[in-house]
């Protein structure tokens, strides 16, 4: 299977082929997407923050004690 960004630009030149006026509005139309979800991605970032250190602070005694933990 190709990589990501390939398989993204080999779908957009289908969409091109099939439809060129969608294709040309998706490709106007990615930037503003990107930027309205920038906030979730950040709030994603957050998040996962948080519980890695909840986790943390929960492993805190079995590690103080000497377990290894997975």
């Amino acid at each position: 299977m190709p990589p990501q960004p390939m398989r993204t630009f080999l779908l957009w030149l289908l969409l091109l082929f099939f439809s060129w006026p969608l294709a040309l509005f998706a490709l106007v139309a990615y930037p503003f997407i990107w930027i309205v979800l920038l906030p979730f991605r950040v709030l994603g970032i957050a998040v996962d923050g948080v519980l890695a250190l909840v986790k943390s602070l929960i492993m805190l005694p079995a590690r103080v004690l000497g377990q290894k933990h997975g």
